[in-house]
């Protein structure tokens, strides 16, 4: 349902009032009305107002004072304000409504069309403005009902995941015919990478949703590299990556998001590059920044490069992904929250090389949510 569009009549004569009020009437509109400043205060700490029509000169505060009030508060610095006044032409006075946050001054008698006019412009800018608000509230309820329906699908997917993984593993180890051992290898593998898409998933659904909240800390990008090195030299053994730093790689971030970027470029290095061809990660520090660099052989096709950092995309044509194609958009997402980018370049003769710039120390950006949004986390 529609809601009623408030617009504020303030006069200390009952007469002029009640002429306004009769000129404005409309069903769409709601006129809330007061005989003296204060009284004028209080309907605007109960009411959200489109508008306010505010007459000059009234006794003990004026029209000049109220508006000035209304401007020092946040909730009533945006209202509109239209002068009206009975008093001779004064371009002296006229300034000093426009100097108290006027967007208009009319002398007294004035057209009522002309008034008319200008109210309409001021209802229908409100009438969009709660349009969008409504919209919004729908987006963000939709966004949580992905973000809760990704919740239960990831823990009701991992609780069977978890079995048929720990299962493979055993058919791996201890059984002693061959086939069945690789098959059981293979069924690991498998279970492994659905693990990884319901992470991404999860993922996906925080960052759009807004739940992600960095938390910076003093971070140390070396120790972070070396740690996601060792988890994939687990898997896919040891002498593939190498790690190199040249200057000082400490600097303000949330150690945990980093993580999750050195993650997503040396899984994607090891699964796309050539195989068995070796991985270099590359940290380079400066005065201001810190450059992660993750180079692999390897070309990836000149079609797929303009997409590659959008979501569902990966470094192979989409016929010939084995992922969901998200750890790339992920990354730029968590560089872009730190301040950072993240760019990539790629030829057959020198292979591809994945560089993030991180600023040295974090700067929150306009309406960053420091407090009360939900930590993203490793998978």
């Amino acid at each position: 349902m529609t809601q009623p569009i408030h617009v504020l009549i303030v006069d200390d004569i009952r007469n002029n009032i009640t002429a306004l009020e009769a000129s404005l009437a409309r069903p769409d509109l709601s006129v809330l009305k007061a005989e003296s400043g204060p009284a004028a205060l209080e309907l605007l700490l109960k009411h959200e107002v489109a508008l306010a029509i505010l007459d000059v000169n009234m006794p003990g505060m004026d029209g000049f004072e109220l508006a000035e009030l209304m401007r020092g508060s946040p909730r009533t610095a945006h209202v509109p304000i239209i002068f009206l006044t009975a008093t001779a032409q004064d371009t002296n006075r006229t300034f000093r409504g426009y100097e108290a946050g006027a967007v208009d001054f009319l002398y007294k008698p004035f057209d009522s069309r002309i008034l008319n006019s200008k109210v309409d412009v001021f209802i229908q800018m409100e009438r969009q403005k709660q349009q969008l608000a409504t919209q919004l509230a729908t987006v963000q309820q939709l966004l949580d009902a992905n973000e809760m329906l990704m919740a239960v699908l990831g823990h009701d997917l991992r609780t069977p995941l978890s079995a048929v993984i720990a299962s493979a593993e055993y058919l791996a180890r201890f059984v002693k015919d061959e086939n069945v051992a690789n098959i059981g290898e293979r069924i690991k593998s498998s279970g492994m990478r659905m693990v990884r898409m319901v992470d991404q998933l999860l993922n996906l659904a925080r960052l759009r949703g807004g739940r992600v909240a960095l938390q910076p800390r003093a971070v140390e990008l070396m120790t972070l590299a070396r740690n996601i090195v060792d988890e994939y030299e687990a898997r896919v053994g040891k002498g593939r990556v190498f790690v190199l730093r040249q200057g000082d790689t400490l600097l303000q971030g949330d150690g945990d998001l980093l993580s999750q970027v050195f993650s997503n470029l040396i899984g994607n290095a090891l699964q796309h590059g050539h195989k068995g061809s070796a991985i270099q990660v590359r940290l380079d520090g400066d005065a201001d920044d810190v450059t992660i660099s993750v180079h692999n052989a390897g070309e990836i096709p000149a079609d797929v490069l303009p997409t590659i950092f959008a979501p569902y995309r990966s470094g192979r044509r989409q016929h010939e992904s084995s992922g969901l194609g998200l750890g790339l958009y992920i990354t730029r997402e968590i560089a872009q929250m730190h301040g950072g980018d993240v760019s990539v370049r790629s030829t057959a003769e020198a292979g591809t090389t994945f560089e993030v710039r991180l600023p040295r120390v974090f700067h929150p950006g306009p309406g960053e949510r420091a407090d009360g949004a939900q930590p993203f986390r490793l998978g």
